[in-house]
């Protein structure tokens, strides 16, 4: 099927087509839908852009990819977007954090002529790097640099997933600041796109390059440690203890910034429970989820995932954050606390699956009213699972014996990834009664719809906590905490969840910044 519309092109008007429904097999190349493009055009192609790609693995037999293109026989080119800069005697903004919704937010500041001092509580991504690697061999934790804080926030160390189940207009403008600052082309068509975490490091530089080149600051290993408030508005704030003046702050600060939400609830902003999700990483062979995604031909294809939702227990279970070919990385950021998390580089071409298998958490679980009561609930599992050990080793058990109320005492096909090492542990040692018995509802019905899901042998490792932020930052309709100038913004504070969601929060909450000034 094909849309012809009209298009200026270098010299006058050409001819674009928009063609949707191309079918390719999994041996054939792209290039082929540049022979199917000039037939339509009855011209050499001198534009071409892939809209959308999609496999269609319904019948195993019939696996396909499907595509929508755009194609021209002139030159076509994309305007940049335009934004109107301030006048007004420019204020000084400082964005704390350097997770998406941060390095986005700060992006955008720019845009419209806001340079904005940009505060880190770790380190930039190559020091990070080494304290990750530090901690991943030697269990040596470094809490202000590891997993969970740097330079690009917890998402750096992750598969870099750029899938969201919002609807924000904003989420093609993330796609296409990612793609100016170096992403991977196919993010831009992909139905399910990566990064990976080998390439969003890149990225991630890159921004941080672009801010200092435009005037921006970015300042790393600096903590927000205070706020100072004058007639209801913010006037300053204080990083690592020092006092600096300040019109705006942007509290993009992460998820487990635990201490920063104590010192903002002590300031008086309006704070909130809000309900999360724990459990364990489940472990599989990536080349039995892919056989069972895609059948006998799984290894021409692309490395498989799944996506699954269970409610056959009193509380629904579901996998979050797939990472196909990757690891289980040590992800605690305090002290005598185990935490696990997934993680993939763009290939995606380790052994095994590993995926968040995670049961709702209620409000009622937290036995208090207090706004942080879901961080004490966390900080419970984490302990468990670290006195389970007596280390940063974390807890494993095989499914079957979980689902079997046994004992583990040996690997089958499929070792856990783990780095630090493993012991093995019954995971109703650690977790809470509810959460156990949603697992064990949720695993034998996910697996009747994915082949080899409860595979006996498969490994669940302990314990998957920082799946959200456990609390909300109250704002308002003009995106402020009740004092002007305080702006809660991204995951940390509750109002996004993942990389793409978080990044689109940090640019609308730019947008509503800088119009106070316009």
């Amino acid at each position: 099927m094909g849309v012809f519309v009209g298009v200026r092109g270098g010299g006058g008007y050409g001819m674009k087509l928009q063609l949707s429904n191309l079918v390719l097999r999994p041996h054939e190349r792209e290039t082929a839908l540049l022979g199917i493009c000039e037939k339509r055009l009855r011209a050499p192609v001198k534009y071409f852009k892939i809209l959308k790609k999609s496999l269609d693995a319904r019948d195993k037999s019939n696996i396909r990819f499907v595509y929508s293109v755009e194609c021209a026989d002139e030159e076509v080119t994309i305007p940049e977007p335009v934004f109107p800069k301030i006048k007004k005697p420019m204020p000084r903004a400082v964005v704390v954090g350097t997770g998406p919704a941060g390095l986005f937010c700060a992006l955008r500041l720019l845009d419209y002529g806001i340079k904005p001092v940009i505060v880190e509580r770790g380190k930039p991504v190559a020091e990070r790097e080494k304290s990750v690697a530090r901690m991943c061999e030697g269990g040596v934790l470094d809490p202000e640099s590891n997993v969970q804080f740097g330079e690009g926030g917890a998402g750096t160390f992750s598969d870099g997933k750029l899938n969201t189940q919002t609807n924000s207009p904003l989420n093609k403008e993330v796609i296409r600041l990612f793609l100016r600052f170096g992403a991977p082309e196919e993010i831009g068509f992909l139905g399910k796109p990566h990064i990976g975490s080998d390439k969003l490091k890149e990225v991630v530089v890159r921004m941080r390059e672009h801010v200092i080149e435009r005037g921006g600051e970015v300042r790393f290993m600096s903590k927000l440690t205070d706020l100072e408030f004058r007639d209801g508005r913010l006037c300053a704030v204080k990083i690592n203890g020092v006092r600096e003046e300040a019109d705006e702050v942007v509290l993009a600060i992460g998820h487990s910034a635990r201490d920063t939400f104590e010192m903002l609830l002590g300031k008086g902003l309006k704070m909130e429970q809000k309900e999360f999700a724990v459990g364990v990483r489940i472990e599989h062979l990536q080349s039995n989820i892919g056989r069972a995604q895609y059948g006998a031909g799984y290894a021409a294809l692309p490395p498989a995932d799944y996506k699954l939702v269970s409610h056959a227990g009193e509380r629904a279970a579901f996998t979050f954050c797939m990472c196909p070919g990757g690891v289980v990385v040590p992800s605690a950021s305090e002290e005598g606390g185990v935490v696990v998390n997934g993680m993939s580089n763009f290939a995606r071409d380790g052994r095994n699956a590993n995926s968040a298998l995670v049961v709702q958490v209620k409000r009622e679980d937290f036995a208090s009213e207090h706004p942080l009561a879901g961080v004490a609930y966390q900080r419970k599992l984490e302990s468990a699972a670290y006195r389970a050990t007596g280390s940063y080793r974390a807890p494993v058990q095989l499914t079957g014996d979980f689902l079997s109320d046994r004992e583990s005492y040996y690997f089958g096909e499929i070792k856990p990834t783990y780095a630090l090492g493993t012991e093995f542990v019954p995971m109703r040692a650690i977790l809470p009664p509810a959460i156990a018995a949603g697992l064990k509802a949720a695993i034998p019905d996910m697996g009747a719809r994915l082949a080899g899901f409860a595979d006996y042998e498969s490994v669940l490792t302990g314990v998957e906590s920082r799946t959200s932020s456990p609390v909300r930052i109250v704002r308002g309709e003009d995106l402020q905490a009740g004092v002007e100038g305080v702006y809660p913004c991204g995951e940390g504070c509750g109002y996004s969840g993942g990389i793409t969601s978080s990044a689109a929060d940090g640019l609308r909450v730019a947008e509503a910044l800088a119009k106070k000034y316009l």
